[in-house]
């Protein structure tokens, strides 16, 4: 059982991405996994561009009352430059962490931070599939450009001009800006 603030969330039977607890000790421990965006069986990961392999990094820090779990995601996503529409292929990264702490008997109920989590002694495995997937999501930047794609006619544009040659919609620009400094002088 993993608890969630009040609220108790039950694993999957077969979780994508899992530490197994039992029989780890006190101190740090590294966990590589490495899995298909097709594999979470979620559109929004779809739709953000996910659809070849996902590597994540899981690093544990065991003490005697708590757990830190600390993931590092790394995955090809296919996006769209918001300037031009030329299709963009790119690495996107993303870190989260996570603080476990024992549920002990006795203790309230209190409000906690969704980074802050509750975990039974007893507990076998942790399921981080879910993390993995929001900390996806989360790396997926606001706005994309594809400054390094020769394809893309908005960053180029100069440079597709001839040497000497002026581009009249920039005078015309340069032109109706300095009639407003000098308006407002």
């Amino acid at each position: 059982m993993l608890f969630y603030g009040n609220e108790v969330v039950m694993s999957r039977e077969k979780a994508l991405i899992a530490i197994r607890l039992a029989g780890l000790s006190q101190g740090t421990h590294e966990f590589d996994f490495t899995c298909n965006a097709t594999d979470f069986n979620d559109p929004a990961l779809a739709e953000a561009g996910f659809s070849k392999d996902v590597s994540v990094r899981g690093s544990v820090e065991k003490l005697d009352d708590e757990m830190i779990v600390t993931l590092k995601t790394s995955a090809t996503a296919d996006l769209t430059c918001d300037l031009c529409l030329a299709p963009v292929t790119t690495v996107l990264t993303g870190s989260y962490r996570i603080y476990y702490s024992y549920e002990q008997p006795g203790e309230p109920d209190e409000e906690r931070d969704e980074e802050y989590r509750l975990i039974d002694r007893s507990a076998v495995s942790l399921d981080l599939t879910e993390d993995v997937r929001e900390t996806l999501l989360l790396s997926v930047p606001m706005k994309v450009t594809c400054t390094d794609n020769p394809d893309c006619r908005v960053f180029h544009q100069e440079e597709q001009m001839e040497p000497g040659e002026v581009n009249l919609s920039d005078t015309d620009w340069l032109e109706s800006l300095e009639k407003l400094k000098n308006k407002y002088r």
